[in-house]
């Protein structure tokens, strides 16, 4: 069942000649706190709308929304 929007990935060709992947350092905080929320349920974290609705367009996922808003948080964004 797709109900979110779903990734492009991170390895596959881009513009660029490597993969996005190959631009971020082995000890970037990103790598963090991509791993930190992977591990969580985002419907355990008293979220609402985790549960998705049926409209035209899917929603972005829970996980993804909180890794950016986490990363902007600890850059100050």
């Amino acid at each position: 069942m797709k109900c979110f929007i779903e990734d492009e990935g991170r390895n596959p060709g881009t513009l660029f000649p490597d993969c996005l992947e190959a631009y971020i350092a082995e000890d970037n905080p990103v790598r963090v706190i991509d791993g930190f929320i992977d591990e969580r349920d985002p419907s355990q974290l008293t979220f609402g709308g985790v549960e998705p609705q049926v409209t035209v367009r899917p929603a972005y996922h829970p996980a993804t929304l909180l890794k950016l808003y986490v990363y902007g948080y600890l850059n100050r964004v």
